[in-house]
């Protein structure tokens, strides 16, 4: 056991100060790489890491920033989940939890951004666990962190893909004066074909992907003031501040009703997550071991405080509660942009929101192996290149099953075809409970921030339980430890609240199926692991092979040649999950 042990971390802690890499692609092929030919994080990413450099670094201070705030999608996401506190505790709840909640979620954040700037690779914090925990822990706690992660971010992009068909189909009502209601059955028809948009956009090459990012913050930035002002400047009857940050009235049947105004909650962990989205794109980044974490921990400082202002502005202008509540579009903020801004406006508004969300779950996944030489990985938007990036980061591992066939790369358009669309097929899947009933959607919310913010979380126990950490250039000193211990007691809080159902009395109807949603992924994640992962898996496996070699040396084995330093998986270690 202590000889597997010893060979394990072999594979895992590449030597430094090489010359040469032998890069060794997970079908055993191999091709000798100059470290001096590669940029410095580049250099790093191979030597220190032990990952092959696949990704052009072309994403700087404001796209990777823009990228951050991307992903939270503020604007849309807020109007798709304001119904949650207005239902949990009315005004108040909309306004403080987002103080609250925010507060838990920053700390998250900030954890996350110390962690990518010590271990700038595209697995995100999944990555941070072979260097965090004791050596003989690591296969098992990676698997489970791994598996978190994928389960967030697939519920992330289909509850989005869901919400964005709302929208749209909300517009299209105001457009017919409520005279048009869509069915459940429309939204999930009209969720399909964006998802499928969706797919085809991330089959093309996007080499333009990184212009068009750094134009998203400057459009969301300017949708969500210039909408703020039209709100305050057109409402006739706002309500007055007492009502705003101290009314306290519960719909959701809860008692005593402070238990139920927690439920807001819900809304601002569903906007503030997927923190690490920026983390898997660090192998695009230049400098990414200070642009990465000064944009996670920035841009989710704009979220929390814009997200707190956008709500203090709605709960002025909402009008009558109950009524917004009951609207025939199921969409209480589109209702309030039709209400205060008339047709038009209302229109406009609601149609940004939707452009705004699907400009998160168009996302492309990963450009291609160019016989081998570089991986062009670029996506369109946001959402499923997080998605993407992970899915890939996976299976370099061999965490998922059939990994082999999702990082085959397309050789025209430099796309992971096959793993674009089994993203898309799974997001359909999954919204077709839908159709059987909407609590089963709800789940899907809520399941996104809980599995995220516990694939971030377990890393963050790592690091402050085995003391192996060492920290990145961007790092919160003598506050870490206790910034650290705030988020992992406010997730293990907040997954309380949000494995709960919202409403009672509790139905088939009002049930949150959160924990049915988690379980079951568990579970076959489980029986994944004892029937076939444990037999191989390592944890992030190392993907080169480093020779060290002094100034006229050749690799012939000669008395005076290089020192060679083999970092190899052997097949025994290596098989594919199939």
């Amino acid at each position: 056991m202590a000889e597997k042990a010893n060979d394990i971390e072999d594979l895992r802690q590449p030597r430094q100060g090489a010359d040469v890499l032998e890069l060794q692609r997970p079908v055993g092929r191999a091709r000798d790489l100059n470290l001096g030919e590669l940029t410095e994080a580049d250099a790093e990413l191979a030597a220190a890491f032990g990952y092959q450099p696949v990704f052009k670094r072309q994403f700087g201070y404001l796209s990777t920033f823009s990228f951050a705030v991307s992903i939270s999608g503020l604007f849309s996401s807020v109007a798709t989940t304001f119904s949650y506190p207005l239902h949990a505790g009315g005004a108040s709840s909309a306004v403080w939890s987002w103080l609250i909640s925010g507060a838990g979620c920053m700390c998250i954040a900030c954890s996350v951004a110390e962690l990518v700037s010590a271990y700038p690779t595209c697995g995100g914090l999944y990555y941070t666990v072979s260097r965090l925990a004791p050596k003989d822990w690591v296969p098992s706690i990676s698997w489970i962190t791994g598996w978190l992660n994928l389960i967030g971010q697939i519920a992330g992009h289909a509850s989005s893909e869901y919400a964005a068909a709302q929208l749209l189909l909300a517009a299209v009502s105001m457009a017919s004066d409520f005279t048009y209601l869509p069915s459940t059955g429309t939204i999930i028809a009209v969720m399909a074909a964006l998802t499928v948009l969706t797919g085809l956009v991330n089959s093309l090459s996007t080499y333009w992907m990184e212009k068009m990012t750094k134009t998203y913050i400057i459009f969301h930035m300017a949708v969500l003031v210039s909408c703020s002002i039209a709100l305050l400047t057109k409402c006739e009857h706002r309500h007055d501040a007492k009502y705003v940050f101290t009314d306290v009235d519960a719909t959701s049947g809860w008692t005593p009703i402070g238990f139920s105004w927690l439920f807001g909650f819900l809304s601002v962990s569903w906007t503030m997550t997927n923190y690490d989205a920026t983390a898997h794109i660090t192998e695009e980044i230049s400098k990414p071991e200070l642009k990465a974490p000064w944009a996670i921990s920035s841009a989710m400082l704009l979220t929390y405080i814009g997200g707190f202002l956008f709500n203090i502005v709605l709960s002025f202008v909402m009008g009558d509660k109950a009524s917004i509540l009951e609207s025939p579009v199921e969409q209480p903020v589109a209702q309030i942009f039709h209400n205060v801004l008339g047709k038009t406006g209302g229109i406009f508004y609601t149609v940004c929101a939707f452009a705004i969300i699907k400009f998160v779950t168009f996302t492309g996944m990963v450009g291609g192996y160019d016989s081998y030489p570089t991986l062009e990985i670029w996506l369109t938007l946001w959402l499923q290149q997080s998605l993407g990036r992970t899915l890939f980061a996976f299976s370099r591992d061999r965490l998922v099953p059939f990994s082999h066939i999702w990082i085959q790369i397309h050789p025209t358009t430099q796309t992971p075809l096959h793993a674009v669309w089994i993203c898309v097929f799974g997001a359909i899947v999954i919204n077709l409970v839908g159709l059987g009933s909407y609590a089963a959607i709800v789940g899907v919310f809520a399941t996104t921030a809980i599995a995220l913010d516990w694939s971030y979380c377990v890393p963050i126990a790592c690091k402050m339980l085995f003391g192996q950490f060492k920290p990145g250039p961007w790092h919160m000193g003598r506050f870490s430890w206790w910034v650290n211990a705030y988020a992992v007691v406010w997730t293990l809080f907040a997954s309380i609240i949000f494995i709960l159902p919202t409403t009672r009395p509790v139905s088939g109807d009002t049930m949150n199926y959160a924990i049915a949603f988690l379980g079951a992924i568990l579970i076959f994640s489980a029986i994944f692991w004892y029937t076939s992962g444990r037999k191989y898996y390592i944890g992030p496996v190392i993907e080169a092979e480093v020779s060290m070699s002094a100034p006229g040396n050749t690799r012939n084995g000669s008395e005076s040649s290089e020192e060679f330093l083999r970092v190899q998986q052997t097949k025994s270690k290596q098989g594919v999950a199939t």
